[in-house]
């Protein structure tokens, strides 16, 4: 009988156990909150660069058309203008 706990002893345990449950949460719910603060912030600098490098395309796309028009007028000419004397 000498190992059994008494009730107060019981109750006096649970309430350690309960306290370091609580205190534990605690810690875990402020590593998640910072935990979840960098993943945002790891999101974010994702979107930015996808949006940096969806710009870059663009703006290639953009000089590339522009590239393209501007070429188009001297082939054009040169084709309609091939075997003939042209003025321009």
């Amino acid at each position: 009988m000498a190992d059994e706990k008494t009730t107060r002893e019981m109750i006096c345990e649970t309430s350690r156990d309960v306290k370091w449950i609580v205190h534990t949460l605690e810690r875990m719910e402020v590593r998640h909150a910072d935990f979840e603060g960098r993943l945002r912030g790891l999101e974010g600098w994702k979107q930015a660069k996808v949006g940096e490098e969806q710009k870059a395309r663009r703006i290639s796309a953009g000089a590339g058309g522009i590239m393209g028009g501007v070429m188009a007028v001297p082939s054009r000419v040169l084709s309609v203008c091939q075997g003939q004397v042209c003025a321009l």
